[in-house]
């Protein structure tokens, strides 16, 4: 890149950042403006502008606002009170934003649920979130119900849409007590004494130590989300912002959120991704924004040409996860003018952004705005899976080139404040002291990454056991948990594997089996036990499990080898067929690897 090239891309990095920070700027730690305040503030400027269009009808940012009141009364009325907590478990709709606005608007917080769980992953969310009341919808509700009894504790079922509100005594429909109710304001007063150090939700991650965590995310952590992404996407109130992804978690119902509904824009929800109306949806929506996780820009990539993906309005996409070898095609088949890609968790203080559009790159952190970004890299020891440290002590910093893992500097202002899990044994795990000097703090992103030397940076792959597919996290401890009490299974052993033209890993185990392996049996075990995205792709049978000196799992082999059968000498089953895994031939692998079998 030329002198002046390299002085213009500097100039709109540092644009971009700007217009975040002008935007997060306002947001102070112990300040009592919250972000249901933020809210109100966008109503009151644009109350007849459409906020919301999902699936049902629209709703202007007035109307909702009355909406959000009524759910806001509605837990009042209920007895609920400042800090208690209410989960949600509901498919994408304008009354899941409402819900979770009116309940910060009485104090109350909110647990997302991920609407993909079942059986224990489910009651394990709704146990910890310590929540006394549950609101879910016409979709969701079965599998709270069977969830409920593995709780422990007496839990309230409201239900949007149930038509017999006979069903059961601990069941109830939820529509009419929230239409009945009050569409002011709740009284500021409510929520007086709360912060933005206090809890506005709890979104849900999977560890590597088994079954989802509960980030808490305070109303500062919220603010910036929303903030953030209204400044960093130049938002205005002509914007129309198309969001598919899942309300639960924080890209698609913070990051995707912000640029509307904080801007004065309208928001387009679908209750999920269809890749047959997908571009038809954007462009009779008139979007001029969507929100992404790289798996779905992957999946469009991947279909038939649709008259409709060039006839749209589209300015700017944005989101986290789109792979280098997606990228460029996404954006020149598509016609995409900007892409705007972005590093950061649920629960860390790390974010970078890539505002200059460089494919493949998740964010960039130039030498001249080092201190304004709390991001570092640090040498990572492979085998003993921890930072590595000199004679000192201390960490060091890596070269540019050189693979590290990722950290956030820990301190009491909101771009460094770590909120932590709702277990603290969770949280102090992620903390890594005596970094740099003795004493300070650091979060550990749990992520390895490499920046070059233009400070643009890459990411290589998750520390530990836990990978990503579909779009989701997936802990192979809890796919152990599972699936060990499956029929004839004596030992699971679960990890993931990288199949070509897909994001992430599939999901693989390998057994050991008492007698005959029986392909149907283990299958509805399966489908029973696990949420569609967890379920293992691969099924490898092996005579006896190899583990370390401390009993864990020896898992680097049967990585290497994955699903190759000139390198495994055990039989092979891939998910499908008529007995849900069938034998893996040389012909069914080829296809896999070309991309005409997808998974």
């Amino acid at each position: 890149m030329s002198f002046v090239g390299n002085i213009q891309r500097d100039i709109r990095f540092a644009k971009g950042l700007g217009r975040l920070l002008k935007r997060i700027k306002p947001i102070d730690l112990d300040s009592p403006d919250l972000v249901c305040d933020d809210w109100e503030e966008a109503v009151d400027k644009y109350p007849d502008h459409v906020a919301i269009e999902d699936d049902r009808r629209s709703l202007t940012y007035r109307e909702l606002d009355a909406m959000a009141n009524r759910f806001g009364h509605w837990a009042q009325s209920r007895r609920l009170k400042r800090g208690d907590t209410i989960a949600l478990v509901m498919l994408n709709r304008a009354e899941y934003i409402a819900a979770w606005l009116g309940f910060a608007k009485v104090g109350v917080g909110t647990a997302l649920i991920n609407t993909n769980l079942t059986g224990h992953a489910l009651a394990h969310c709704l146990s910890i979130s310590n929540a006394s009341q549950v609101v879910t919808d016409e979709d969701c509700w079965k599998r709270v119900e069977e969830a409920r009894p593995l709780v422990g504790r007496n839990m309230m079922l409201w239900v949007m849409g149930l038509h017999d509100e006979d069903e059961a005594d601990e069941r109830r429909g939820l529509d009419k007590p929230v239409r009945g109710g009050s569409s002011v304001r709740p009284a500021r007063s409510v929520r007086s004494g709360l912060t933005n150090r206090d809890t506005a939700l709890y979104i849900y991650t999977s560890g590597t130590t088994g079954m989802p965590k509960a980030a808490k995310i305070t109303h500062a952590r919220a603010r910036t989300y929303m903030r953030a992404f209204a400044g960093a996407t130049k938002a205005t109130e002509k914007d129309v912002t198309f969001n598919v992804l899942p309300l639960y978690h924080s890209t698609g119902g913070l990051v995707g959120v912000g640029p509307a509904l904080l801007s004065g824009g309208r928001l387009v929800l679908r209750k999920r991704f269809s890749a047959s109306s997908f571009w038809s949806d954007v462009r009779t929506s008139g979007a001029t924004l969507f929100v992404y996780i790289g798996e779905l820009c992957r999946y469009l990539t991947n279909c038939p040409e649709h008259p409709d993906e060039r006839s749209h309005k589209l300015r700017l996409a944005f989101g986290n996860g789109l792979r280098p070898d997606v990228w460029t095609d996404f954006q020149k088949r598509f016609a995409v003018p900007d892409i705007l890609e972005f590093y950061g968790s649920t629960e860390g203080n790390v974010s970078v952004f890539n505002f200059d559009g460089k494919a493949g790159a998740i964010g960039r952190v130039p030498a001249f705005l080092k201190k304004q970004i709390n991001f570092r890299l640090v040498r990572f020891d492979i085998d003993t899976e921890e930072p590595a440290r000199g004679s000192d002590g201390l960490c060091q910093l890596v070269k540019p080139g050189e693979v590290g893992e990722a950290i956030g500097m820990i301190g009491d202002d909101t771009r460094h404040a770590f909120s932590g899990y709702a277990d603290k044994a969770s949280s102090d795990k992620k903390i890594l002291r005596d970094v740099f000097v003795r004493g300070d703090k650091w979060f550990r992103t749990g992520d390895l990454m490499k920046q070059d030397s233009e400070g643009y940076v890459y990411f290589i792959d998750r520390i530990g056991d836990t990978f990503r597919w579909k779009g989701e996290n997936v802990s192979t401890a809890e796919v152990e948990q599972r699936l060990a009490d499956g029929p004839g299974v004596k030992e699971v052993v679960a990890y993931g594997v990288p199949v070509p033209g897909h994001d992430g890993k599939a999901g693989m185990v390998a057994l050991v089996i008492d007698g005959r392996f029986s392909a149907k049996a283990f299958a509805a075990w399966v489908d029973q036990e696990l949420p569609t995205f967890a379920r293992p792709a691969f099924v490898r049978l092996i005579k006896s499990a190899d583990t370390t000196g401390t009993f864990k799992y020896r898992k680097v082999d049967l990585v290497a080898e994955g699903f190759d059968p000139d390198k495994v000498g055990d039989a092979l089953y891939v998910k499908g067929g008529n007995n849900g895994y069938a034998k893996l031939s040389e012909t069914a692998r080829a296809a896999i690897l070309t991309g005409e079998y997808r998974l």
